[in-house]
C-alpha cells in the first residue's frame, strides 16, 4: 500500500504542474488545476466556492480580485479561474460522483478492494459514533450560503444586459398567506356551485403546513408526487389524499420507484406558488371521496379544480377581493421600486409582461408606489403588456392589441410601434422582437413560474431569472447547525453501510444487529432534515436524503441566475458579473457536508487542540 499511495502523490504532482486552459470566452488568464477562490468563511455567494484536499502540494490558493461580501454584501468581480479549479480527493469523488482525474491500474484497484476486506464493521460503528460526537465543532467551521444571494447557473455580465424585462404576480408584487386561504375558499365554492360537488367539500379548510411546490400530479392515479432529479419517487413524500403512500404502492405503481417517460405524461407540474392551495385542495377533495366512499375518477377531480381555479382568475373575482384589501393581500416593498429606479438611472430599458389584466396589475402597483408620492408606476416602463397568455405568447402568432385605459376596450389599429404610458394586450414573441429590436442575450427576464415565465425566454435566447421566495427559508435551515449535524450523520452512516454491503462482509449475529441500528440511523436523520423543511414534503430544492429535487432540475435548466427576491439586485453595480461556481452541485447554493471533509476537519481540531501553540 505504501507504494501505490507514493505513486499516488507524484501523479497528483504531476497533474497540479499541468495547465489547463480555460474554455470561458471571455477569459483570457491562463488557469492551472491548483487554483481555487478563498473567499469570507461566514458567507458564501455567487462567487464563492471552498476546495479542500489532503495533499499539502495542493493547498495554493489564488486571492480574489476583490473583496468577498460580508453580511449582505456581494462580491462584484467574479475570478478568472478555469472550468476545473477545484481539487477533489478520492472520498469527495466518491461522495459527489465525479471522474477521478488520476488513472488508476488493475494492481492498484485490488489494493484497494483488499484493504477494504479488512475492515470491521464493529470498529467502523465505534469510529463514526466518536466522530458524531465532534460534529458541532467541525461543523461551526464549515461556511454558510447567504440566504440572500444572487446564485448563478450560468454565467451573466450585466454590462451586457441593456433590456430587463418583469413578470407581476409573485415578481414585482408579492402576496400574504391570505392569498391562499382566499383562493382555495373561492374554488371550493365553485366547485359546489358550478360542479355539484357534495356541500361537505365547504368544511375544507386551508392547511399552511401541508403543500410545497415543486410537486406532481399524477392524474391517473390521484397521487401527489415528489420526484428528485432522475424523475426517481420519494417514498416519504408521497400522497393519495392526506394518506401517505407505503412503499408497496409506489413499487408497484411506478416499477423500481422511477417514473418512467411513457408514465411522465400523465404527470401535471405543480410549480408555482399560486399551485400551494391546488395541492391541498386535490388532497382534500380525493380525501374526502375515499372517506365518504365515493366513486370517483382522480382525473375529472383535476379537470374540475382546474376550471374552477381558471375561472376565479378569469372572471374576475379574486382581483376584486384583492384589490379591495390591498394591505391585506400585498406586502408592499419600496426596494421593489428604487430597484427599478436605479436600472432606469441607469439607462436600462425596462418592461412588464405579464398573464394578469391591465387593471388588476395597475391597482397593485399603485399601492406599491404609495410611499413615492406624485410618481406613476408606468413611467419606469418603456413597455406594458398584460394579458399576454404565456407561454403561448413565446410561440404563438397572436398580433397586439392596444388597450384603452380609460375605457376599458381594445383598439382595433395595428400596433406597429410601443408607444410610451400606453398598455398592450396579447401579442407575441416574434412581434416583440421585430417592433422593439431587443435581441437575445441583451434581454433578462425576471418571472416565478419556470415553465410560463422562464422557458420559452430560455429557449428563445433571453437570459432568465427566476424570483424563488422560499430560497430564503431553504438556505436559512440548512445553515442551521442541526440540520447540518443530521445531513453529516445520513452520510457517514449511509457510507459505511455502502462499503460493507458491497463487501459482503456481515455474516454473524452481532454484525447483522449493526447494520440495523445503522439502517435505523440512517433513516431518522433522513426524517430529521424533512421535517425540519416540511413534515409532508420535505425540502423545495431537496429529497429527504438531500439530493437535488426535480424542482431544482428545473431551475438549473430554465434559470440563468436565481435570487429570492428582485431587490438583492440592487447589491450589484451595473458592470457586475455573476459567475458560476466551479464545483458540480445541481444548484450552486446548495452545501454538502462530505464526509471525507468532516473527518479532515476533525482531524485538524484534533491536531490544534493537541498543539495549541
Amino acid at each position: 500500500m505504501a507504494k501505490f499511495w507514493h505513486q499516488l502523490r507524484q501523479n497528483w504532482r504531476a497533474l497540479l504542474c499541468t495547465p489547463e486552459p480555460t474554455s470561458d470566452p471571455d477569459c483570457h488568464t491562463p488557469t492551472h488545476r491548483s487554483q481555487y477562490i478563498q473567499t469570507d468563511p461566514k458567507v458564501l455567494n455567487v462567487t464563492a466556492i471552498i476546495a479542500t484536499t489532503t495533499m499539502d502540494d495542493a493547498q495554493k490558493v489564488v486571492p480574489p480580485q476583490k473583496q468577498g461580501c460580508e453580511g449582505n454584501e456581494f462580491s462584484e468581480v467574479a475570478s478568472t479561474s478555469g472550468p476545473s479549479s477545484k481539487i477533489p480527493t478520492c472520498q469527495q469523488v466518491s461522495d459527489e460522483r465525479r471522474a477521478f482525474p488520476i488513472s488508476l491500474t488493475t494492481e492498484d484497484r485490488l489494493r484497494i478492494g483488499s484493504s477494504a476486506d479488512e475492515l470491521q464493521l464493529k470498529t467502523e460503528f465505534d469510529t463514526i459514533k466518536k466522530r458524531f460526537d465532534s460534529l458541532p465543532q467541525v461543523l461551526q467551521e464549515i461556511p454558510h450560503m447567504n440566504p440572500c444571494g444572487v446564485y448563478a447557473n450560468h454565467n451573466l455580465r450585466l454590462a451586457r444586459t441593456h433590456v430587463y424585462g418583469f413578470d407581476y404576480d409573485y415578481t414585482l408584487a408579492h402576496y400574504t398567506n391570505h392569498l391562499q386561504f382566499l383562493i382555495y375558499n373561492l374554488v371550493k365554492a365553485q366547485l359546489v356551485t358550478e360542479h355539484r360537488y357534495p356541500d361537505s367539500c365547504l368544511d375544507f379548510e386551508y392547511d399552511v403546513n401541508f403543500p410545497i411546490r415543486g410537486l406532481y400530479y399524477d392524474k391517473q392515479k390521484g397521487y401527489l408526487l415528489k420526484l428528485d432529479f432522475f424523475h426517481s419517487v420519494q417514498p416519504t413524500s408521497c400522497y393519495f389524499g392526506r394518506r401517505k403512500l407505503s412503499v408497496d404502492e409506489l413499487e408497484l405503481a411506478y416499477p423500481g420507484r422511477k417514473v418512467s417517460p411513457e408514465l411522465m405524461c400523465n404527470l401535471v407540474a405543480l410549480f408555482d406558488l399560486f399551485c400551494l392551495s391546488e395541492v391541498c385542495l386535490l388532497a382534500d377533495v380525493i380525501q374526502h371521496f375515499v372517506d365518504q366512499k365515493l366513486d370517483f375518477d382522480c382525473g375529472y377531480v383535476y379537470e374540475d379544480i382546474q376550471s374552477c381555479i381558471t375561472h376565479v382568475h378569469m372572471s374576475g373575482s379574486l382581483h376584486k377581493a384583492i384589490l379591495s384589501e390591498p394591505a391585506k393581500f400585498l406586502q408592499k416593498n419600496n426596494d421593489v421600486v428604487k430597484l427599478l429606479k436605479m436600472l432606469k438611472q441607469r439607462g436600462k430599458k425596462l418592461f412588464v409582461l405579464t398573464n394578469s389584466p391591465f387593471p388588476f396589475v395597475d391597482g397593485g402597483m399603485c399601492y406599491l408606489f404609495q410611499d413615492f408620492k406624485g410618481e406613476n408606476w408606468k413611467d419606469l416602463f418603456d413597455v406594458v403588456v398584460a394579458l399576454a397568455a404565456k407561454p403561448n405568447f413565446y410561440t404563438s402568432q397572436r398580433p397586439f392589441r392596444a388597450y384603452n385605459m380609460e375605457k376599458d376596450v381594445l383598439m382595433f389599429t395595428k400596433v406597429a410601434e410601443f408607444s410610451p404610458h400606453k398598455v398592450y394586450y396579447h401579442g407575441c414573441l416574434k412581434d416583440f422582437v421585430e417592433i422593439t429590436q431587443w435581441n437575445g442575450a441583451e434581454v433578462l427576464y425576471f418571472g416565478d413560474h419556470l415553465y410560463s415565465d422562464l422557458r420559452g425566454p430560455a429557449k428563445a435566447g433571453w437570459r432568465t431569472a427566476a424570483v424563488i421566495r422560499e430560497l430564503e427559508r431553504e438556505i436559512t435551515i440548512q445553515n442551521q447547525l442541526e440540520y447540518r449535524i443530521q445531513q453529516a450523520r445520513y452520510n457517514m452512516v449511509k457510507e459505511v453501510l455502502g462499503r460493507f454491503h458491497a463487501s459482503n462482509l456481515v455474516t454473524c449475529d452481532e454484525d447483522i444487529k449493526l447494520m440495523n441500528t445503522l439502517r435505523d440511523m440512517r433513516q431518522n436523520s433522513r426524517l430529521c432534515m424533512k421535517a425540519l423543511f416540511n413534515e409532508s414534503f420535505g425540502s423545495t430544492f431537496l429529497t429527504d436524503t438531500g439530493k437535488e429535487s426535480a424542482f431544482a432540475y428545473n431551475v438549473q435548466r430554465y434559470a440563468d441566475v436565481y435570487t429570492s427576491r428582485l431587490e438583492n439586485f440592487m447589491l450589484f453595480s451595473s458592470d457586475a458579473w455573476l459567475y458560476t461556481p466551479f464545483d458540480v452541485k445541481i444548484l450552486p447554493h446548495h452545501v454538502k457536508v462530505v464526509p471525507s471533509l468532516l473527518m479532515i476537519k476533525q482531524d485538524e481540531i484534533t491536531q490544534r487542540s493537541s498543539h495549541p501553540g
